[in-house]
This record gives C-alpha cells, sequence and structure tokens, in this order.
C-alpha cells in the first residue's frame, strides 16, 4: 500500500470542529442511514466488511448533507436571492430539495445532454432548471457567470469547505457505531465526500486508514496528487465519480490526510453493483459500488482487516441496471449464448432443445442464420440463448450437445468464442 498521507503543519480548508457542527446543522433533515456489517460478503471477501447505506437517503445520495450544510451557512440576504448549482446528477437533487425546503429559490444548470428523467427529478423538488453547454465544464463556466450577474450563491458540489464539511458528517456517524474500523474505503469524484470524511476519521482515530477509490478512466485524483498522467476520460458506470479536474481544496487535504487512491476496472464495478442487489438486496449506482470494487481487485491488501465502505449514492437508470446484471449473469455462465452447426430439416431444433432440457437447462433465445454463415447451403447456424445454474452447468450441456454430434461453440460476454 503506498502512504499518500503526510506530515503538514498548515492548516487545512476544513476541521473536526466544523464537520461536528455540521452533523448538528444537519440534525433531523437528513437520515442517519444504517451502518451494519455483511456476513456475506465479510465471507467472501475474507474481510470484515461493513456497508454505510447513504444510498437510502431521501434524495438516494450522500450529497444531501454537504448541499444542506452550505445551504444552513448562507446568510439572509443570500437565500432571498437565491442559490444556483452545475450538477448532471446527484448534487443537483440535494441542493434542490433542500432549497425548497428552506424556502431558497435555487436554480440548477445541467449539460444539454443530461437524461430526461435527472432534469425532471430535479425540477420535482422545485428547482428551476437551465439546460446548457455539452460538457460540465462549460455548464460550470455559465453557472458562474450567470449567478454572478444575478447576485446567487454558488453551491459547489465539492470544492467548499461547508459541503466538505457536511458529507464529513457520514465518517462521524460510520465511527459512532464501529470505532474500531481499520480502514475506510471511500469513491473520490471531486473529493468533497473522501475529504471530509478524512478530516473527521482520523481526528476520532488516528490509526485509521483512509482509501480512496476512482474509476479507472477518471484517474484525476491520483494524477494529481500522485503527480502521474494517467489518461482521464471515456463512458464509465461509475458516471457519479467522473470528474476530470479535482478540487483544490479537496486534493490538499487528500494530500495530508488520505493513505493511498486505487483504480478500479469496469468490469469490477458491474460485479459490485450486481453483488450488492444479490446479496444485500439494496440498489446503488456505479460510483456507490466503487469501494466494494476496489475490494473485489485488491482483495489481498485487506484480508482480515475491519472494513467501512459507503455505498454514496442509488440513483442508477433502470435500463442500464437491467444491462449491467444480465452482463453478469454472462460472466457467471448462468446466461450463455451457443452457436450450433445442424442440418436444416425438420426435427433438429427439438432433438437440441431435448439435449438441453434433458440436463436441466432452459433456452431464453432461438434465431436461426442460413445466410450470414460458412455452414453448407444445406445447414444453418442455430443461436441459443441457454439459462444454466453456473459455469459447470454450461458445461454440461456443451458436452451434451457434442455427445449428440453437434459442433458447438460458446460465445462469451465480450463477444469472443469457446469450442
Amino acid at each position: 500500500m503506498t502512504n499518500l498521507a503526510k506530515l503538514d503543519s498548515r492548516p487545512l480548508s476544513v476541521t473536526y470542529g466544523d464537520v461536528v457542527r455540521a452533523a448538528e446543522a444537519i440534525r433531523g433533515a437528513v437520515v442517519p442511514t444504517r451502518f451494519e456489517p455483511s456476513r456475506t460478503l465479510s465471507t467472501l471477501l475474507n474481510a470484515e466488511i461493513w456497508l454505510k447505506f447513504e444510498n437510502l437517503q431521501f434524495t438516494a445520495s450522500y450529497k444531501e448533507r454537504g448541499a444542506l450544510n452550505k445551504l444552513l451557512s448562507l446568510s439572509d440576504v443570500e437565500r432571498q436571492n437565491g442559490v444556483i448549482a452545475m450538477s448532471a446528477g446527484n448534487h443537483a437533487q440535494g441542493v434542490a430539495y433542500h432549497a425548497h425546503r428552506l424556502g431558497i429559490p435555487a436554480t440548477i444548470v445541467m449539460p444539454a445532454s443530461t437524461p430526461t428523467i435527472k432534469v425532471e427529478n430535479t425540477r420535482s423538488h422545485g428547482a428551476e432548471v437551465i439546460l446548457e453547454g455539452q460538457t460540465l465544464e462549460e455548464s460550470y463556466a455559465f453557472a458562474v457567470a450567470y449567478g454572478a450577474e444575478r447576485g446567487m450563491a454558488f453551491v459547489h458540489p465539492f470544492n467548499d469547505p461547508a459541503v466538505i464539511a457536511g458529507q464529513g458528517t457520514v465518517a462521524v456517524e460510520m465511527l459512532a457505531v464501529a470505532p474500531d474500523l481499520d480502514v475506510l474505503i471511500v469513491p473520490i469524484g471531486g473529493g468533497g465526500l473522501i475529504s471530509g470524511m478524512a478530516v473527521a476519521a482520523k481526528a476520532i482515530n488516528p490509526k485509521i486508514k483512509i482509501i480512496g477509490v476512482e474509476a479507472q478512466l477518471y484517474p484525476s485524483m491520483l494524477n494529481a496528487v500522485k503527480h502521474a498522467s494517467l489518461p482521464v476520460g471515456g463512458d464509465t458506470l461509475a458516471e457519479g465519480i467522473a470528474v476530470k479536474t479535482p478540487g483544490s481544496l479537496t486534493q490538499e487535504i487528500v494530500e495530508a490526510l488520505v493513505d493511498d487512491i486505487l483504480l478500479v476496472s469496469e468490469a469490477d464495478l458491474e460485479r459490485a453493483v450486481s453483488l450488492l442487489i444479490t446479496i444485500e438486496k439494496t440498489v446503488v449506482e456505479g460510483a456507490g459500488a466503487a469501494g466494494l470494487a476496489a475490494l473485489i481487485g485488491a482483495n489481498r491488501l485487506y484480508k482480515g482487516r475491519k472494513i467501512g465502505l459507503v455505498l454514496c449514492g442509488g440513483n442508477i437508470d433502470t435500463r442500464l441496471l437491467a444491462s449491467v446484471l444480465t452482463r453478469e449473469l454472462a460472466r457467471d455462465g448462468r446466461l450463455s449464448r451457443l452457436a450450433i452447426d445442424l442440418p436444416d430439416r425438420p426435427g433438429q431444433l427439438a432433438k437440441v432443445a431435448g439435449v438441453i432440457g434433458g440436463v436441466g437447462a432452459n433456452v431464453v433465445e432461438v434465431y436461426h442464420q442460413r445466410v450470414f454463415t460458412d455452414v453448407p447451403a444445406k445447414g444453418t447456424e442455430l443461436h441459443l440463448v441457454i439459462e444454466t445454474r453456473d459455469r459447470a452447468h454450461l458445461d454440461l450441456v456443451v458436452t451434451g450437445l457434442k455427445e449428440a454430434g453437434y459442433s458447438v461453440m460458446v460465445k462469451s460476454s465480450t463477444g469472443a468464442g469457446a469450442p
């Protein structure tokens, strides 16, 4: 484990006292979410895994904490003038919801390509939504200028002391329940959550290790604090932490207090989302599953440790979620695509189905390919999607088909095949 944290006499922009005051300020308006051990995940990963269910907040994200703390810090004049924020997701809903609750006019700037469901969810909380800019950077520049012209207070998603302090209340709640945690593993986007949590956790238990997690496609904080130059960009399941440039305040805190940063692959993010639904019966977005994904990818580093994970959000598109779950079934060998060469004559499909049904597997889809194939003109290529218990059961199906005289190719989830 690389130790990033270093001793530095310079005061940080956020103190433990700030976090304690934030916890008192937001009490009663933000849910003190459950923090519980997961016996099944602990057994699976050879560590004592505790889960903080921030996906169960009213807006399904921890972002409410920092947003509310910032709103409560405003003067009467600032409240009257209203607030403006830039976000394509969870921060937008957190600001909109609590601003409406407090009677503060709120404007949220979102990129023009923001999915309609996110726009409507934000509007449903009483905010005015402006769709402007093709990227988050363009939306941010517009929001700052638009707000300055109208005297509106800008609520930054992460680079603000009040927001950072609010996010730090997550760690206060976790350590109140389990003060002997060895490690906190926290997703990093702009760095607001890990910064606040690190300030609080290191004050409560100086020996605790703080580990950050970024998507492999967006190693922006790692680049900043390790002076690396890994490429940043691309489509990631963890869109909530897909930030190209971390905050200056958060970077300073990460450099001082965070012990290491891990990068997680898209496959591990998908596996983590699927495991949390299957085992914990809880829905998380990609960013919310990043901590578990890090444990999947670097399990050997944390064997036997008592670990706290933050399920930081649960706002995931249902179609994307369905795709993730289906792909995981394919990876586990429970959903597979077979290509079978067979004579194009009556009874062959029934014979194949009989073999598959005979070993207890289920046919989900059937398709005949007669044109775009190199089988003889009197033959056909039969494509099947089948459901099996596991990979061993799939092997049993393939063996049965080969023993019946068929040439079989198993198509993987990436499109590659195995004879």
